[in-house]
């Protein structure tokens, strides 16, 4: 069953599958509020790629990256009617009926597609959020019955954002590779590399305080882009050991420094 489903039912308690709150994940009391909105800095992708501005924004850019791996990115380009409906769409998805959205459902032995993971063993915790997870490129490695097949409007809007995506992060990884002293060659692995999109739905809880929305993990991408569709603050980064909360700006876009950019700037450097 779906958490969107779950949840229909009066429910006093969280079923035991979802309880999934480590003790050392809450974030910590006595970082104060102000610096919170801190904790990500934010960075113009306008002025990383105008003249007269570059250099600095760069700079601002690859401090952040060594700082804490996530920036807040504004000024991106992305026209704000593209994102008001991509939110509207993707909201609309997951108001369709349960028989509509199972569909796209994951298929046994996969980890693409509408639901939650397939449990592995009866210990094994689930997140409380109900997810669309597909790669979206190469083409070629797209599931004929999730994107292609999706309702016509969203799949048209997904179409316009993951172009404008795979701009933004090749612009990243140039700015990115060349202050690594990365050649532009071999940046061209990214250009038509692998890029999956995750959709995902956080219903309301009962026990907030037991379940996680995503359990705690590093992504083992070159970068993470993270457009969060409402203003209900969730994400949090761990920062010098500590666990921060982090309010996003509205129309930022998150940019999470992945495990394989991570990897190549060190080998870069040893």
């Amino acid at each position: 069953m779906t958490v969107q489903e779950l949840i229909k039912k009066p429910l006093t308690s969280v079923p035991q599958c979802y309880v999934n709150q480590p003790q050392n994940h809450q974030p910590n009391s006595s970082v104060e509020d102000e610096s919170f909105s801190h904790a990500i800095p934010t960075i113009s992708l306008k002025k990383l790629t105008h003249v007269e501005s570059t250099q600095t924004e760069q700079e601002r850019l690859n401090s952040a990256c060594k700082d804490c791996g996530f920036v807040q990115l504004v000024e991106h380009g992305i026209n704000p009617l593209v994102l008001k409906t991509l939110k509207e769409e993707i909201e609309g998805f997951f108001r369709l009926p349960l028989e509509e959205k199972m569909k796209y459902k994951i298929r046994a032995g996969d980890v693409e597609g509408y639901g939650a993971p397939i449990l592995s063993n009866k210990d094994q915790k689930l997140d409380w959020a109900d997810r669309v997870y597909m790669i979206t490129n190469p083409l070629s490695r797209r599931k004929p019955y999730l994107l292609p097949e999706l309702p016509s409007s969203l799949r048209s809007i997904l179409e316009v954002y993951i172009v404008e995506l795979q701009n933004i992060a090749m612009t990243l990884l140039g700015v990115l590779g060349r202050a690594l002293k990365i050649e532009r060659r071999e940046l061209e692995v990214f250009e038509d590399g692998m890029q999956s999109m995750r959709m995902t739905y956080y219903p309301p809880c009962p026990e907030p305080e037991k379940v996680m929305g995503i359990t705690a993990h590093s992504d083992v991408a070159g970068i993470t882009i993270l457009n969060q569709l409402n203003g209900v603050n969730g994400l949090q980064i761990k920062k010098h050991g500590i666990w921060i909360p982090v309010n996003v700006s509205p129309d930022a876009l998150i940019v999470n420094i992945g495990d394989l950019l991570e990897v190549c700037s060190r080998l870069l450097h040893i």
